[in-house]
Order: structure tokens, then C-alpha cells, then sequence
């Protein structure tokens, strides 16, 4: 493989650029057809993890390839796999909290034991998550050495956290799960402090007697799941059993109320911290009694469930390290239910770093939502987008077109109203067709006949409706599930699902306004091209500007949220708010990558003042509708930046005087 290597270095030479995959997939094929044999002897995905190697630990060799940044860089990018995971310029790493107790049971939702409610242990996140005992550290690291050997840049991360409904966790779990993602984050870059602190948790499971090899697993959870696929146990009960978990949190403990109210009165002046943080504790002693106590997979996560726990203070010391650090966090989304969002939990979730939340809809027809036994109505849907969005909260709603008792045309008035309805409309969708997975109480009406999956033609129709009446400033980030095909009895299996109704669009000829239809992405556009956008919408209880960047073919460069509250609004729930009338709020800032400078060569909008326009416009636009004061919901990673404009740290925010 070094051969092939050399020979891409040598073509890179002779041109100003990266190659192009056909040109790279000549070399690849000429260097194969040189080598005896049947067996491909060289594989893309294989060439950057090489070169890295060489560089990190056969430094006389990389030296005498004379491999200058510029050379590098056009190397890498010749070289990334799946360039789409992180062409927005941000690398997403999903993780996946542990098994737990659902607050619902929805009819539709997978009860896979092995994981947490609704998800199924082949989709790639869950394996992930599983080889790594849900170990948030572990998770973060790992998925960041692989993108890192994909070739791409991950000095900019978005963390997202699954799982089921998050504020169903402890307290302590939940601030733990948190910490030890910042942990993750500072010490990638140390390559020795990654490798060792991997090995002592590794070892800490396996003494637990709590497996990660699939196989294994299949065998350990086996009879549990066939119990519960057949009705004979529920999901609850099965994994209080199987993992030795307590029953959901409440709704709203004393401790959120406690929390909320120091937050309220500490305003800039909150928590400090410490400067030390815990430390990840040593494999468990070897003796007989140490063994007796963690050798089955109960007692084990028993016995983990002791140590993941950590407090705000040591929290808080590794987000102000993570400020400065090499691998930042520059977003921070968790998944909940709308009946759990509360102003308390909202408020915690500031504390902990959030800055988006996904949140299950499904649908807005009560009808549909009794009969899928959903347990949420639509006003309750309803408040939690008004506190998300008085919060600064991203809004990231999941809708589900194919629920027991819909029909393609009321899924598409269902779909309209929420994008359309000023109570919701919310910033990025997925948008899901429900598919069917054994052991769910689904199965039985589609045996009886009550429900049946539409055809690929009515689906690909129905979500092709729902893209072309998406407003430009919401994102449909998804459109399947990564759901293994064998894992659904009926329903779309095809995972090109996406580009089936991108087809259909085409045929259709009509503008699509969505926002991932239209990023840069992969292409480039010159500043000089571009030109500022303003959207004004109403929703129930604040006036949104969508502001963005867009070149002529009304591709997008970079957007800003802001947010104007409604002052009746804030005065009437004045007591559950962390803000005060006449500040208004910045809920997101985001440039993608791929723009090139006015008159300049390269192709990083990041750094060519864009974003700094977008928030001296939006202060401009506050100012002018009588707000004194502007705040933004900061990721950790970003605070820096932030401070940069003119911001000061002032309680969950950061605030700018207008």
C-alpha cells in the first residue's frame, strides 16, 4: 500500500488540488492489477490510516517524502471516506446513554432489552454503543479516532445523546454522562492519556462481568426478549432486572426546583467548580470477594452504577477546559419527551451544556396520538416548544408519517400544521416512516388487518409534499431510521429513501426551500457572491429572523436564529424564566465550511467574518425593535468565540447590551 501511496503523492504534485475519485480509483486499480492474485490488495479506506501511521511513528520516512501543509491537506481530502460527516464543518458524534426505563409505551416502539427504549442493537450507533458498555468516554474517543482516520477535521464537535427520554436518568447519572463526554473531549490529542484511560475503563466493565461482544450478548439477553416479544414481560420490567435500575425519575423533583432557584438568584455569579475533577476509578481488586460480587451482568451494572455519578463542580471545571481545548464542543443536543420539558429541567439542562433538544411529536392529530397510545396531547407538545424556545433551545422535531389511523393525505395536513402552526415550527425535523418491528403492539393490528405500511409510491409522494411545504428556515436532517432490514417485518426498507424523493422533487420541478436541500456542502461560493437574507415569522410567544447567507442559486452559506420574546409572555411566566423582559435571544449561529474569501483562494467560510456580520445584524435588528440587551446560548466550545463579540458570561448565557 505505501506504493500506492507514493504514486497518489506523485499525481498530487503535478496538480493544484485533490484529485478527483476517478482519478484516484485509476491509481488504486493500476497498483492492484500489479500485485498477483485474486485478492484486492488495496482499498481506499485503507490509504489515510497508513499515512497517519507513518507520520506518527515512522517519522525519518514521512520526512523524506518532504510532505509540505499545503501538499498535506490536498492529500487528506483525496483521501477522507463519506465526506457528507462533516461537511457542514462540524464533526457529529452520536452516543447512547444506557438501558432504561421508558416513562411511555408507545405502540409503534421497538422493545429491543438490550438497548434503551426504541432503539434496536443493529443500528451503527447502537453497535458503537454497546462494544463500548454505553461508556460515554469510550464512545467519544473511539468515534473520533475513526473519523479521524476517515480524514476529516475534528476539532469542531457536535455531541448528540440518545436514549430515550433523558430526564427519565438520575440526576447524578445525567451530570456524570456529561462529564465524562467534556473528559473525552480534553484529552483526545493525548494519544497516551486516551490509550491508557481506555484500558483501565475496559478492564473496569470486564471485572464487572458485563459483556461487549455480540455474540454474547445475543446469548445473555436471548430469553428476556422473547419473553417481552411475546408479551409476557414488559420492557420495564425486563431491563429494572436486567440492568438493576431503579423506576423513571419524577416529573419534577424538589432537586429541579432547588437547582432552578440558585440559578435564578446567582445570575453571572453561579458555581465555579473546583479545579480537579474525579478520576475514572481502578479495575476492581481481583480478590474472591471483588469477583463474587460482579460476575453476572445484574451485579455488575449494579456495581457501575455506583461510580457514574459526578457533581456540578467538577462538571463545570472540565467545560472551562474544554474552552480552550484542541477537540471543542460546539453543540450539545439530548432527546426527551415534551412532558418532560419543564423550566426546571430546562435550566439543568443549560448547566449541563445543551443547546439543542430533540423531541418526539409524531404527530399533532389527538386521534392518532391516542390510538398509538402515545400518552402526550398537543397542548402539552405546545408548551414544551414555547419553553425550548424562550430557552434559546434548538427545536429538533421527530414526526412519523404511517401511524395506526393515518392515511397519506391526513399525514400531509398533520405534517403542514406543524410546520405552519406558530406554536411549533420547529428548526430541524426527522421525519420518519413508521416501520414494523416484532414486539411491538403494532404487530397485532397489522395482522387483523387495521394497519397496513403504505406503498413505496403513496410514501415517497407524501414525504416529497412535506419537503416542498418545509419552510426555509427548518432542516429535515433524517428520513429513515438506521434500521437493519431484517429487523422489519413490513414497511420501507430501502435506505436510499432520501434520494427516492429527491428523484420524485425533480420531476416535480418546484423550488425546494429546506435547508439541507440547499448547503454549500460540498461545492463552493465566492463572498463576493453572496448576499443577506432576513425571514421575519410569528410564532405564540416570539418573533423569529431567520437570517442567512445565500448565493445566487439560493444555496446557503451560513444562517443565525434570533429570537425576540414576546414581553407578555415572559412577565406571566416571569418566576420559571432565567431571562427578563427586553432581551432578546441568539438560539444559533452556524457557517459551513466551503466558501471561499472575497478574492482569496481556500474554501473555510469559518473564517472570513461571516458569522460576526450575522450577529452584528441580529443586534441590529433587536436594537431596532426596542431590546436592550441580546443573549446567546453558547455551546462550551464556543464561549471563546462569543467573548470575541463583545459578550459577557452572565447566568446560563452569555449576554451583549444593545
Amino acid at each position: 500500500m505505501e506504493k500506492t501511496l507514493l504514486n497518489i503523492i506523485s499525481e498530487l504534485r503535478r496538480t493544484s488540488g485533490p484529485l478527483d475519485p476517478n482519478a484516484l480509483d485509476r491509481i488504486i486499480r493500476a497498483r492492484n492489477r500489479e500485485v498477483a492474485g485474486p485478492v484486492r490488495h488495496v482499498a481506499k479506506k485503507n490509504l489515510l490510516p497508513l499515512y497517519q501511521d507513518i507520520k506518527a511513528h515512522q517519522p525519518q520516512t514521512w520526512a523524506s517524502w518532504d510532505i509540505s501543509p499545503e501538499l498535506e491537506a490536498r492529500l487528506v481530502r483525496t483521501l477522507q471516506v463519506k465526506p457528507r460527516r462533516t461537511a457542514s464543518g462540524v464533526a457529529t458524534v452520536t452516543v447512547l446513554t444506557k438501558p432504561w426505563p421508558c416513562s411511555s409505551a408507545c405502540l409503534y416502539c421497538p422493545n429491543d432489552v438490550r438497548m434503551p427504549k426504541s432503539y434496536l442493537h443493529d443500528e451503527p450507533a447502537c453497535q458503537r454503543a454497546e462494544r463500548n458498555w454505553f461508556d460515554p468516554y469510550l464512545q467519544v474517543t473511539a468515534r473520533l479516532r475513526t473519523l479521524h482516520q476517515m480524514g476529516h477535521v475534528t476539532d469542531k464537535v457536535e455531541l448528540i445523546v440518545l436514549g430515550g427520554t433523558w430526564s427519565d436518568y438520575p440526576e447524578a447519572y445525567q451530570i456524570w454522562y456529561m462529564h465524562e463526554l467534556f473528559r473525552a473531549l480534553n484529552d483526545m490529542g493525548g494519544e497516551a492519556v486516551v490509550e491508557r484511560e481506555t484500558q483501565v475503563r475496559r478492564e473496569r466493565y470486564r471485572s464487572a462481568g458485563i459483556a461487549n461482544e455480540r455474540d454474547d450478548l445475543a446469548a445473555w439477553a436471548a430469553k428476556a426478549q422473547a419473553r417481552v416479544t411475546a408479551g409476557q414481560a414488559t420492557y420495564n420490567q425486563t431491563v429494572r432486572e436486567l440492568y438493576a435500575c431503579g423506576a423513571p425519575a419524577n416529573a419534577q423533583s424538589s432537586r429541579d426546583n432547588a437547582t432552578f432557584a440558585r440559578i435564578k438568584t446567582s445570575g453571572a455569579k453561579q458555581a465555579t467548580g473546583v479545579s480537579g475533577c474525579p478520576s475514572f476509578p481502578h479495575p476492581v481488586s481481583s480478590t474472591p470477594n471483588a469477583h463474587a460480587t460482579a460476575q453476572t451482568p445484574r451485579t455488575g451494572w449494579a456495581a457501575v452504577a455506583a461510580w457514574q455519578t459526578a457533581t456540578f463542580s467538577q462538571l463545570e471545571a472540565l467545560q472551562r477546559a474544554n474552552e480552550t481545548a484542541e477537540h471543542r464542543c460546539v453543540g450539545l443536543v439530548v432527546e426527551t419527551r415534551p412532558d418532560a420539558v419543564t423550566p426546571q429541567r430546562l435550566a439543568t439542562l443549560r448547566r449541563l451544556g445543551c443547546t439543542k433538544l430533540q423531541m418526539g411529536i409524531q404527530s399533532l392529530d389527538e386521534r392518532i396520538l391516542a390510538a398509538n397510545h402515545r400518552g402526550i396531547g398537543t397542548d402539552r407538545m405546545q408548551q414544551a416548544f414555547e419553553f425550548a424556545r424562550i430557552f434559546g433551545f434548538k427545536t429538533h422535531a421527530h414526526f412519523m408519517t404511517n401511524l395506526l389511523g393515518a392515511t397519506p393525505e391526513g399525514d400531509a395536513a398533520d405534517y403542514r400544521r406543524m410546520v405552519e402552526h406558530p406554536a411549533f415550527k420547529p428548526d430541524e425535523i426527522k421525519l420518519y416512516p413508521c416501520a414494523l418491528v416484532d414486539g411491538t403492539g403494532l404487530v397485532s393490528h397489522w395482522r387483523d388487518g387495521s394497519w397496513r405500511p403504505y406503498t413505496e409510491e403513496e410514501l415517497v409522494n407524501l414525504l416529497a409534499d412535506d419537503v416542498l411545504v418545509t419552510p426555509p428556515f427548518t432542516r429535515i436532517s433524517r428520513m429513515i431510521r438506521d434500521i437493519s432490514a431484517h429487523d422489519i417485518m413490513t414497511g420501507n426498507k430501502k435506505v436510499n429513501l432520501r434520494q427516492l424523493v429527491d428523484l420524485e422533487l425533480a420531476k416535480r420541478a418546484q423550488p425546494v426551500q429546506e435547508i439541507r436541500s440547499r448547503e454549500i456542502a460540498f461545492g463552493a461560493a465566492a463572498s463576493d457572491e453572496l448576499s443577506l437574507s432576513e425571514i421575519a415569522y410569528e410564532t405564540t410567544n416570539t418573533r423569529e429572523v431567520f437570517l442567512q447567507w445565500v448565493a445566487p442559486d439560493n444555496r446557503i452559506a451560513g444562517f443565525l436564529r434570533l429570537s425576540m420574546p414576546n414581553a407578555d409572555y415572559v412577565n406571566a411566566h416571569a418566576a420559571d424564566l432565567p431571562i427578563n423582559t427586553g432581551e432578546a435571544m441568539i438560539r444559533e449561529v452556524h457557517v459551513y465550511g466551503r466558501v471561499a474569501g472575497l478574492h482569496q483562494g481556500g474554501e473555510n467560510a469559518q473564517h472570513r467574518g461571516l458569522g460576526r456580520m450575522l450577529i452584528e445584524r441580529a443586534c441590529d435588528i433587536a436594537r431596532e425593535n426596542g431590546y436592550t440587551a441580546i443573549n446567546v446560548i453558547s455551546a462550551i466550545g464556543t464561549r471563546g468565540y462569543y467573548r470575541k463579540q463583545g459578550f459577557a458570561d452572565n447566568g446560563l448565557y452569555q449576554q451583549r447590551s444593545l
